[in-house]
C-alpha cells in the first residue's frame, strides 16, 4: 500500500483517538453525563470508519484494475463521510460539555466534523470523476487525492483537542463506548 495513505490513514485514526480520549480516575457526574451521552453514539460511528480505512488498504494492495480501486475507494469515502456527519450529531446532541467555554468547544468539535464530512464527499466525486478507461491519467488523478487525505487527516485536531483534557477527557475514558481500540493504521509491511 501507498506510504502516503498510510500516513493519511494514521492522522483520521488519530482524529477518533481525539474523541475517544484516554485518562481516568473520579469525575463529574456532569461530565460522566456528557460523556455517556457522546460514548453511546460513538461506537458504530467508529467501527463504520475502520471499515472503511480497510476497504482502502485491501484495495491499494496488489495489482487492481482502475474500476476497482474506484468503487472501493468512492464507497469508503461516502461511509467515512456518513460516519463524521453521523459524529457531529452525536456530538451536537450531547449538548454543551460541562466545562469553561462548553458551548465553543462543542461548537468546535462539531464544525471540524462537518468540515471533515463535506471533505470527504468531496474526495468521493473527485474519485468518481477520474476516467478509469485511462489507466495513467487515473494513477495521477489518484496521487492527487492522496496528499488531500493527508490534509484530512491532519484536519479538525485541535477544535477537538479540548474533549480530551482534563475532566471531560477522564470521563469519556470511563465510558465504555469509547473503551475500544482506535483503527490501527497500517503497518510497514502493509505499506510496501
Amino acid at each position: 500500500m501507498n506510504k502516503k495513505l498510510a500516513v493519511a490513514l494514521s492522522g483520521c485514526a488519530a482524529l477518533l483517538l481525539t474523541l475517544s480520549a484516554c485518562g481516568g480516575g473520579d469525575g463529574d457526574e456532569e461530565a460522566d453525563e456528557w460523556a455517556r451521552n457522546v460514548c453511546e453514539g460513538l461506537q458504530p460511528q467508529v467501527e463504520k470508519i475502520q471499515s472503511a480505512y480497510a476497504a482502502i488498504a485491501e484495495v491499494s494492495e496488489g495489482n487492481r484494475s482502475p474500476e476497482e480501486v474506484q468503487e472501493a475507494d468512492s464507497a469508503a469515502y461516502q461511509d467515512i463521510s456518513e460516519a463524521y456527519e453521523a459524529l457531529a450529531d452525536v456530538v451536537d446532541n450531547a449538548g454543551d460539555p460541562p466545562v469553561d467555554d462548553g458551548a465553543q468547544v462543542r461548537e468546535d468539535a462539531v464544525t471540524a466534523l462537518h468540515g471533515l464530512s463535506e471533505s470527504f464527499a468531496g474526495l468521493k466525486e473527485d474519485m468518481d470523476a477520474l476516467d478509469t478507461s485511462d489507466q495513467a491519467a487515473f494513477a495521477e488523478g489518484l496521487s492527487e487525492i492522496v496528499p488531500r487525505l493527508e490534509e484530512l487527516g491532519q484536519s479538525g485536531n485541535e477544535a477537538l483537542d479540548e474533549l480530551e483534557s482534563g475532566e471531560l477527557g477522564e470521563a469519556l475514558s470511563r465510558q465504555e463506548g469509547c473503551q475500544s481500540p482506535a483503527p490501527s493504521p497500517p503497518t510497514d509491511e502493509q505499506t510496501e
